[in-house]
């Protein structure tokens, strides 16, 4: 596996660019709309304004860094290409900003009437109350006189220098000229009006008080502003401003702005459709073990503490006991259709389905994650259980198991599409939900569904929220025609999974599971040696049920951390089957032995690697510490396999493992018990 490198080609990015214009245009077409005289709907516009221009200065910054050779393949003209989207991109500038000045004229206009309009009703009520005191009145409107003088003088500014405007929404001026400035904004960039009635931004520098009184006026300009004043009545041309008036308008936005998360932004620009939301069971895992698999392999207490509700041995056959469900059944992932694919300013780093049991307000089991494959051609399917060489990695294993005791009516499973993805700009790392899908298990009478292949439409926003589709921008483009509804509705998302049935063996292995549990198939055996380790050294060979002594057996302190590990599961893996094809047919037939072998394999395997030092901390969908720890993983299996066992690993000078304590080998169920009830006391979790 390669380390994952953010690049840009110039076909993304005029894909990007086109996307922007299509936004652009409707945005448009929506200012030209009678509704769009409410101030509600000029603000949203405002707003929106602002946010495509972003979306088009990251563009536009990414296609000037581009050159020639970051092309993985020859590009016919390509400075014309570049040329050619650079002035698409201008384009749309000019477009938006002339949009943004617009509405804010129109935004001044109503400001000014109502100010108008107040000012009348003042001069009313000021007018009946003068009535009984007319000296009072005259020395009042003398007072006013005065002040609207002094108020006119203070905003009357002479220009000391020529100034043509740069773009739409500038004044231009020449020296001499008297401007009077409506607004001042912080960033230098004023807006003024000329004798003519003609309005503007005008730069602070360009201008000079008409009226200067004392001290207080001549220190009004910083000593930049002075030196600059001088430079330009000289004729010395002005530095261009990069950032233009946008500036001004973030600020008078910024309020508003800074409540929008990363997601509405993004939705905004255009680049995940309105429809998606941040991933729900992402921030379920997030919150601690509690939906992690290592929580459910834990036995549970009865009421009384003093028995295990769902751990227990078989005399007769001198094993754990299998313990049926109601629900025990395997679920294979197929393949999801019509996903949306996200615009270029963000990279996706892995797409996968999360699912877990679920009775439409709570979260009943463990949160499972199947990552999807992908090919660039067909990038909109998803498809799982890719074709590979050697050993299926189990996150890739689209056959999941399936077992849950809850007696809920409402039992199902929740399918939660899923992309993680970092933002090409700044960086951010995010999870977002392309869609979720509930699969009822039982019908109103209380009979399980058949076993079948299921053609599942995708819901947009989150579990809690109802009507919301992942790309409401294809029902807007549905017709009346039949034909063409039927044609809309081949282009929803969709998720193909198929519930097989169970033969005796099936059931017979998930029934040694703990009654709660959701898992890959490829690794559903060292489950089974796991539970029966476990039940000899809980159940058969202790020496009093009443003890509650730490036990010191390595595999049941480690095991569940394989779980969060799927790389380190699958080296056990591939280290079992490697054992396990050297076993005579007689020896596969005894149980007792393959457990001693196993618990051989394990200590030679997963034991060193979780005490490696080499061994990169696993972290969820970074391609460079993904394929860092793989490559430690196969060196350490293939050193073990030259040395048969890794005991000259762990005797090397080199210290390559870090130390342990006796604590961190050692199993103490009473103390998983505690964590549970900490934890919330049961298996039951409220979906927020």
């Amino acid at each position: 596996m390669l380390a994952w490198r953010p690049r840009n080609t110039l076909q993304s990015l005029q894909r990007q660019g086109r996307e922007l214009k299509q936004q652009v245009d409707s945005l448009l077409s929506e200012s030209r709309l009678k509704g769009v005289l409410e101030a509600g709907k000029r603000r949203d516009i405002f707003q929106r304004c602002i946010q495509l221009k972003q979306a088009i200065d990251e563009n536009k910054n990414a296609l000037q860094k581009l050159n020639k050779a970051d092309e993985p393949a020859p590009v016919g003209n390509y400075h014309q290409k570049k040329e050619e989207e650079l002035s698409l991109l201008d384009k749309l500038t000019h477009q938006l900003q002339e949009l943004a000045m617009s509405i804010s004229r129109e935004n001044r206009t109503e400001i000014e009437a109502l100010t108008e309009r107040e000012e009348d009703d003042d001069f009313a009520e000021e007018d009946e109350e003068d009535d009984d005191d007319d000296e009072e009145s005259e020395e009042s409107d003398a007072e006013e006189e005065e002040m609207g003088e002094e108020e006119k003088q203070e905003n009357e500014y002479i220009a000391v220098g020529d100034f043509t405007a740069q773009q739409t929404g500038d004044l231009t001026f020449k020296a001499g000229e008297i401007l009077r400035i409506i607004e001042r904004n912080p960033d230098g960039w004023w807006m003024g009006k000329n004798a003519k009635g003609n309005k503007g931004l005008i730069p602070r520098t360009y201008l000079e008080p008409c009226h200067k009184e004392g001290p207080e006026s001549s220190e009004e300009g910083s000593e930049g502003d002075v030196a600059l004043r001088d430079e330009t009545a000289e004729g010395t041309e002005v530095k261009q401003r990069t950032d233009s008036h946008w500036s001004t308008v973030r600020k008078a936005l910024s309020e508003h702005v800074q409540q929008i998360n990363t997601v509405d932004v993004l939705t905004t620009m255009g680049a995940i459709p309105a429809g998606f939301r941040p991933s729900t069971l992402f921030q379920l895992l997030e919150e601690g073990n509690q939906f992690q698999a290592s929580y459910f392999l834990q036995p549970e207490l009865t009421p009384s503490q003093l028995a295990f509700r769902d751990l227990m041995w078989d005399a007769k056959t001198g094993t754990i006991r299998s313990r049926p469900s109601r629900v025990s059944l395997i679920l294979t992932l197929w393949s999801c259709k019509m996903i949306p694919v996200p615009g270029g300013s963000i990279q996706v780093l892995s797409r996968h389905v999360r699912l877990c049991l679920f009775d439409g307000s709570k979260v009943l089991s463990n949160i499972h994650t199947v990552r999807a494959t992908w090919q660039p051609k067909k990038p909109k399917t998803w498809t799982f259980s890719p074709q590979v060489t050697g050993t299926l990695p189990c996150l890739l294993d689209g056959d999941c198991f399936i077992r849950s005791n809850s007696s809920s009516p409402d039992l199902g499973i929740l399918f939660e599409l899923g992309i993680s993805y970092i933002r090409n700009s700044t960086g951010e790392r995010g999870e977002l939900s392309c869609g979720w899908v509930f699969l009822k298990l039982f019908d109103a009478s209380g009979i399980s569904i058949p076993a079948k292949t299921y053609e599942l439409f995708l819901n947009g926003g989150t579990p809690a929220e109802k009507g919301v589709e992942v790309d409401p921008s294809l029902s807007r483009r549905a017709h009346g025609s039949v034909f063409y509804q039927m044609m809309t509705m081949r282009r929803q998302p969709q998720l193909l999974v198929k519930l097989r049935s169970l033969n005796r063996r099936s059931r017979d292995l998930l029934s040694l599971l703990p009654e709660t549990l959701i898992g890959s198939m490829c690794y559903i055996h060292l489950l089974i040696f796991y539970r029966q380790i476990l039940g000899d050294v809980l159940l058969k060979d202790r020496m009093s049920m009443q003890s509650a002594d730490l036990i010191s057996n390595p595999i049941l302190a480690t095991f569940p951390k394989l779980l969060e590990q799927p790389d380190v599961m699958d080296a056990l893996r591939s280290s079992w089957a490697e054992k396990e094809s050297t076993l005579k047919r007689s020896e596969k037939r005894d149980r007792e032995f393959l457990k001693a072998v196993f618990l051989l394999v394990y200590h030679d395997c997963a034991v060193p690697l979780l005490h490696s030092t080499l061994l990169p901390p696993f972290r969820w969908a970074e391609e460079e510490t993904e394929a860092a720890r793989w490559k430690v993983i196969t060196d350490f299996l293939k050193q073990n396999q030259e040395n048969q066992g890794a005991l000259q690993a762990l005797l090397s000078p080199e210290g390559v493992h870090e130390p342990f304590d006796i604590s961190e080998q050692t199993y103490d169920f009473l103390d998983e018990v505690r964590r549970k009830q900490l934890d919330g006391g049961g298996h039951d979790h409220q979906l927020p």
